[in-house]
């Protein structure tokens, strides 16, 4: 019975380049025969490991710190250091600042070989619980994080895992070609409002998924309407 499957604490990273002129976002596609999502065109991200508890994150801002904090027992440190491990592992891209790190835990070692150490500046810009009937259940947060603090080449992938595919910067115009998660399409409606609009006064949007009607709630204020 899927109904029994454990939920799974996630990070997610939506990176955004060019923002006031052609906005895109990296995604790439999973593998046909993944038992999570297959197929799908996806933003980089994944489980948060027990050792990311360990690492320090430096850059995480104060705002996003508290938003994350909210409602959940995983300290945001831990929920940053993911995003910052996901990402380095999927895309091959560093999220860091220069630094010597001699004593990196298992996961992160690689990372600490670049020469840096994680460094966060993050919106907390999106949450969602993956619902029942699926082979596997996170609780993801999805962080928001602007393509220019990024310490690599933005257009090399060279160092990625085979997780992902294909991976390239989409234009937000055209995502909706490509074959996305239905929560993932939520997420970029959301991600363009944002784009137009501004990050003012935005209360982060909760898609629960704990009963019928698929409560959407906003962690900081209610639901408008």
């Amino acid at each position: 019975m899927t109904s029994n499957v454990p939920i799974r604490d996630a990070a997610t990273v939506i990176v955004l380049r060019d923002q006031a002129t052609d906005p895109k976002v990296l995604m790439g596609q999973r593998g046909k025969t993944a038992v999570f999502m297959p197929g799908k065109f996806v933003f980089p991200g994944g489980a948060i490991d027990q050792n990311d508890h360990q690492v320090p994150v430096h850059g995480l801002p104060a705002d996003t710190t508290a938003q994350l904090n909210e409602e959940s027992l995983i300290p945001a440190h831990a929920i940053a250091a993911a995003a910052v491990r996901e990402l380095w592992e999927e895309t091959g891209q560093i999220l860091g600042q220069h630094g010597e790190w001699t004593d990196a835990p298992q996961g992160w070692r690689g990372f600490a070989k670049s020469g840096h150490v994680p460094f966060a500046p993050f919106e907390f810009f999106f949450r969602a619980v993956t619902p029942e009937g699926r082979p596997r259940r996170f609780d993801a947060r999805f962080l928001l994080l602007e393509a220019e603090h990024l310490q690599s080449d933005i257009d090399d992938f060279s160092l990625a895992e085979d997780e992902l595919s294909h991976l390239q910067w989409v234009p937000l115009h055209s995502v909706r070609q490509f074959n996305l998660p239905f929560i993932t399409k939520v997420v970029l409606a959301e991600l363009e409002d944002r784009v137009a609009n501004g990050p003012a006064g935005r209360a982060v949007p909760f898609f629960r998924n704990d009963d019928e009607d698929r409560l959407v709630s906003r962690i900081g204020g209610a639901w408008p309407g």
